[in-house]
């Protein structure tokens, strides 16, 4: 069971002007003294606090994240290429970001006996034989980043149990929430909130029966802090609701929360696109007390209600 959030650590994370790590940055710096590894690709430096160490750099710069992890306590890897679309396009770009550098920081970690928290991802189970997933179900990744979750996914468990460094990765499932930037790669709850707000049509691929376990940010968070003071180190955690809704009815939520006049409309599906994934999370709420206390409505409100003061 776990002791609750760190405190008095020295904390790196990395990724941490993006958004979940921005999400942690903010949750830590209280009791902590943290430090920021993000090379700005993807995240934005408005994201980071004025009270954190920000170092700009690239996760592949191996010298620079020796600097970044001495005398760390306790790490947080959030830093990843996370789109599945260009991991398919440049898979070796892929493998370099996320798990040849994360092989590098968990050396850097195992120099200075630092726990550390990895972002694994649902994405490693490709298309569940059935639903709800639970960790021992067979992995069957679908693209270059699901292989390289499920790489270092391992590699935690592994340095683990042959250097006894305290790992924990946790499988996030689709998590959303303030300042998840719609774009190309994000998930499909900022496209759709995106979409309502201008009062665009709100695409649904395919039948929009597929269906997803959406996790708010904030859950997330909370699984990590509660990751970084478990006994339970060596394992891997499905980070969910336990809960999945369908696409059309996440369309038609979003559609009711912001009263817009926005159609939906239904696109040609996408090849290969996975369709039902919901996280079995009693692993989780067993062993490190994870509990999910953000509903979907009240997370897509709050998202919304970002959104319409962010984005005009």
């Amino acid at each position: 069971m776990t002791t609750g959030s760190p405190c008095d650590r020295t904390v790196l994370i990395t990724g941490g002007a993006g958004f979940i790590g921005s999400h942690l940055s903010k949750t830590l710096l209280e009791d902590n003294d943290v430090r920021i590894y993000d090379a700005l690709t993807t995240g934005s430096e408005s994201n980071v606090p004025p009270d954190v160490t920000f170092l700009e750099a690239d996760i592949r710069q191996e010298a620079e994240l020796a600097k970044a992890v001495a005398e760390v306590d306790l790490i947080f890897h959030e830093a990843a290429l996370v789109s599945v679309a260009r991991s398919v396009e440049e898979p070796q770009t892929s493998h370099e970001i996320n798990t040849a550098a994360t092989l590098s920081l968990l050396e850097a970690a195992q120099q200075e006996d630092a726990r550390v928290v990895l972002a694994s991802s649902a994405a490693i189970y490709g298309h569940p034989e059935s639903v709800p997933v639970t960790e021992t179900d067979p992995k069957e990744p679908t693209s270059p980043y699901g292989l390289d979750k499920l790489t270092i996914d391992h590699y935690a468990r592994l340095y683990h149990d042959l250097y006894d460094l305290e790992t924990v990765a946790l499988r996030y499932f689709n998590v959303y929430g303030p300042g998840q930037v719609a774009g190309d790669y994000s998930g499909v709850i900022s496209v759709f909130i995106d979409q309502a707000l201008s009062g665009d049509d709100i695409t649904v691929h395919g039948e929009g029966d597929q269906t997803r376990d959406f996790v708010y940010v904030d859950d997330v968070v909370q699984a990590n802090c509660k990751a970084a003071t478990t006994d339970a180190v060596g394992e891997a955690y499905n980070i969910g609701t336990g809960e999945s809704i369908t696409i059309r009815e996440l369309a038609e939520l979003i559609q009711d929360i912001t009263d817009t006049d926005s159609d939906i409309v239904h696109t040609d599906g996408r090849s290969g696109d996975i369709e039902h994934s919901e996280a079995d999370i009693s692993k989780a709420e067993d062993q490190l007390g994870y509990e999910p206390t953000v509903s979907l409505r009240e997370g897509l409100e709050q998202t919304i209600e970002w959104y319409r003061n962010n984005h005009g």
